[in-house]
């Protein structure tokens, strides 16, 4: 076991955007939100202005920090606003219109899990409420606060603390800080040829603790698609206490503590560190595309996949829709993005083998294939239909918030079913959610759905809402087309969220998934562990 030589790749200097999605320069401009908006009937003629942070109402702190946590601790208004939401649509649009919410009284960058602990007790004798905070990047309301049941509101971010501690080589493995970034982490991990190998499309501006806190899913499209297939141990502290789960390859005895936490969204405890199981660089990596005429023909040739032993990195199904916002067909074709990576051993064979199970199934291949040594950042890189399915996905977050400052309402959520549930689910949604969409705003809307994750007994499709808004009143149509979306998955007894967390936003539809006992349970675990009630409250339970 050696510890770890902190080794970072200089990164230009870059703002981060207050209000939106990632980089502050990366936003389009006026003439291309304009562009957008043209494609779109009934959208604002020129967009809203981008917000500053000067220009809102940031009241004096109702609290102070005690001096023994002054160093820890800020009040500075841009700091605080930056720390108010997160970035779903509604929370971009409240911050075009000048109204985020209430903004948190401090911002603590505690450095290691002594200081979370001070500030814990600090805040449950002060009655103020902790909401745990890594990247922002929420997209489900889970870090932000809503209501008035506390004094004051501390945000906890953890990104001070953001080194990999240690690195088992021999039991793959290392030590993490939960505020690591994705960049920053896999920075620390290259010398030593390892990777985690999890990369979600938030990768560059989400933390290994967020992604525990939520469950993330990330790179892979079958088999370890959830951050919780990679946890060997979690630190976490709560108002009762700190502890470590213990290193185990796996172990039988009872509950596992670490499930406990995992997904726990702050709600029971702050995870500080966590021991996770790495792997070597991916040498070997090829990927296609594959298009075909029917969307469901296409789904029984991903279903073919799921069910074999072929065990692909990447196993994305576009619709048409959604392969032709990509850019990754252009007539009406459904697309699928294959890609498969080793560390090892070639991998164009097990690709040949899933290309020939979509051509069972009607499937024609891209007339490019990539293949060949590398170790990349995320999946594919081949020209044609996979290079535009990747650059578009990099790049939709920012075009979704200048859709925003045109007035569009731009929504996207995801879910889980059974095979023999996902394509009537897939139907529906399309069929009420564009319904409801046409009959708030008086335009008809663009339902899109892909594929993201793939398993042997069912799917994850995710789904994309682009419509009109009502000038003013855009949050209002997202939280009704939320509401009619959320009730079609719970008809078709599809979980209200496969890899977007629960949050405020999901609250409603996790409370009419989990079983009973369960959320008795769960209510004992945070009187236990959370008596003063400060941990994120109205995250999961109340």
């Amino acid at each position: 076991m050696t510890g770890a030589t902190r080794t970072t790749t200089p990164r230009p200097a870059r703002a981060r955007s207050w209000w939106g999605w990632g980089w502050a320069d990366a936003h389009p401009d006026d003439a291309e939100c304009m562009a957008m908006g043209a494609l779109l009937p009934g959208t604002l003629a020129r967009p809203l202005p981008v917000p500053r942070t000067s220009d809102l109402r940031i009241g004096r702190p109702a609290v102070e920090a005690p001096r023994s946590l002054a160093r820890t601790v800020t009040a500075d208004p841009a700091v605080r606003a930056a720390h108010a939401m997160g970035k779903a649509y509604r929370d971009v649009v409240r911050a075009l219109r000048g109204r985020p919410g209430r903004i948190p009284d401090l911002v603590a960058h505690p450095a290691d899990g002594r200081e979370v602990a001070d500030l814990l007790e600090w805040a449950g004798e002060h009655g103020v409420a902790v909401v745990p905070f890594g990247g922002g990047s929420s997209v489900s309301g889970g870090v932000e606060y809503r209501g008035d049941a506390h004094r004051a509101v501390l945000s906890l971010d953890l990104t001070a603390m953001d080194r990999v501690l240690e690195v088992d080589a021999a039991g793959r493995a290392a030590r993490i800080q939960a505020g690591a970034l994705g960049p920053a982490l896999e920075d620390q991990l290259r010398p030593h040829g390892l990777t985690l190998r999890h990369f979600p499309q938030s990768f560059e501006f989400s933390t290994l603790g967020g992604w525990l806190a939520t469950r993330a899913g990330g790179h892979y499209a079958t088999g370890r698609t959830h951050i919780d297939d990679f946890v060997q141990s979690l630190r976490v502290v709560t108002p009762a206490g700190a502890g470590t789960s213990w290193r185990l390859p796996a172990s039988g005895a009872g509950p596992s503590p670490d499930r406990l936490f995992l997904g726990s969204e702050g709600a029971l405890g702050i995870i500080t560190e966590a021991w996770m199981r790495v792997q070597e660089r991916p040498r070997h990596k090829a990927s296609t595309a594959v298009s075909f005429a029917s969307f469901g023909a296409a789904l029984e040739a991903v279903r073919a996949i799921a069910g074999s032993d072929l065990a692909p990195a990447n196993c994305r199904l576009l619709d048409a829709g959604e392969a032709a916002l990509a850019g990754a067909s252009r007539d009406g074709s459904a697309v699928l993005v294959l890609g498969f990576e080793s560390a090892d051993s070639p991998v164009e064979a097990r690709l040949t083998q899933a290309v020939d199970l979509a051509r069972a199934h009607g499937g024609r291949e891209d007339a490019s294939r990539d293949g060949g040594p590398g170790n990349g950042g995320g999946p594919g890189g081949a020209p044609g239909a996979v290079d535009a399915w990747r650059s578009a996905f990099l790049r939709m977050p920012y075009l979704r918030d200048g859709l925003a400052r045109m007035g569009a309402v731009v929504e996207t959520f995801e879910t889980a079913a059974t095979w023999d549930r996902v394509p009537a689910l897939i139907d529906a949604v399309r069929t009420e959610v564009g319904a409801a969409a046409l009959k708030a705003t008086g335009h008809p809307a663009t339902v899109n759905c892909r594929l993201t994750h793939v398993y042997p007994d069912g799917a994850a499709p995710y789904f994309t809402v682009l419509a009109a808004g009502r000038p003013g009143d855009e949050v209002a149509v997202w939280d009704h087309l939320k509401e009619v979306a959320g009730e079609v998955l719970h008809r078709h007894r599809a979980t209200i969220t496969h890899h977007h967390a629960v949050g405020r936003d999901h609250r409603p539809g996790y409370d009419r998934q989990r079983p009973d006992p369960f959320a008795l349970a769960l209510r004992a675990a945070k009187g236990a562990l959370d008596p003063h009630g400060i941990l994120n409250p109205g995250v999961l339970i109340d």
